[in-house]
């Protein structure tokens, strides 16, 4: 693979930090609970609601984002340094080591990996899977934020007013975009000027499946920002996008849950 994915057979540094990210929107705690049951030996468990969100902004949507003061603790806690390898792992064909990946890159990381087959993956590939607890020697870090790489509201509604030569890329299913059905939020549509790429068109089995179907959609000259509903199922397609080499992206993580809070939406196809 390239410079966001790995197969876990590939990955042979021996010095190398793990993040486990496993996770279950339906049931919280579960991936807590699977990390306590057996992670890869000198993992650290970050929980999508717990660590890659801010669960106390009520007005911007359902997986906030953190604010920065957080995530460098967050970093930092994890023992985390600019120089070591990273490798990212959920359980596989899931979009929470690709939001860990996204808040990575936005804090200046580089050198960091989503592994594509996950935790079983990286199992089959012979890797120790242990039980004990992660003893962690935290680190002091110099943040260098990548502020390009996230939109907030204000800046959408400016997009959708044509005052940015940007696209709107919408990653939930096709008959949540056009309004057919919404079972999350309060009403049904997309943010007005939105295209659609359902990003689960990127999954295969349990494992996400670096594909080009999305150059249908948009292309690697245009100034693109991925959306979803809560800024999560989001995170695989931008993702992708930099597999792929698409270099002008970025992530509105408010995403739909946010947008429908304070603004209009749209239905239907976009001409």
């Amino acid at each position: 693979m390239g410079k966001v994915f790995v197969h876990a057979k590939d990955i042979t540094e021996k010095e190398a930090r793990w993040i486990d990210t496993r996770f279950d929107l339906m049931n919280v705690k579960v991936g807590k609970e699977l990390y306590e049951q057996g992670h890869i030996a000198g993992a650290v468990y970050w929980d999508l609601e717990q660590d890659l969100s801010d669960m106390t902004k009520v007005k911007s949507g359902r997986h906030p984002m953190p604010e920065k003061e957080q995530l460098q603790q967050l970093f930092e806690k994890s023992g985390l340094n600019k120089t070591q390898p990273i490798y990212i792992y959920d359980q596989g064909g899931a979009p929470f080591a690709t939001r860990a990946y996204w808040l990575l890159q936005y804090a200046g990381f580089e050198n960091m990996k989503i592994v594509l087959e996950g935790f079983d993956g990286l199992i089959d590939g012979g890797h120790l899977v242990t039980t004990a607890p992660t003893i962690i020697k935290p680190t002091k870090l110099q943040v260098d934020w990548q502020d390009h790489l996230y939109v907030d509201r204000n800046y959408v509604k400016e997009v959708t007013e044509g005052k940015h030569n940007k696209v709107l890329l919408d990653a939930r299913a096709h008959a949540r975009y056009i309004g057919d059905t919404e079972p999350l939020d309060p009403v049904a549509g997309h943010i007005p000027t939105a295209r659609n790429f359902d990003w689960e068109l990127l999954k295969n089995d349990n494992e996400l499946f670096v594909n080009e179907a999305i150059d249908k959609v948009v292309s690697k000259d245009e100034n693109i920002i991925v959306y979803c509903g809560s800024g999560v199922s989001a995170s695989p397609v931008y993702a992708v996008l930099d597999e792929l080499g698409y270099e002008n992206i970025q992530l509105y993580t408010g995403s739909y849950s946010d947008w429908v809070a304070h603004y209009e939406v749209a239905t239907g196809e976009e001409n």
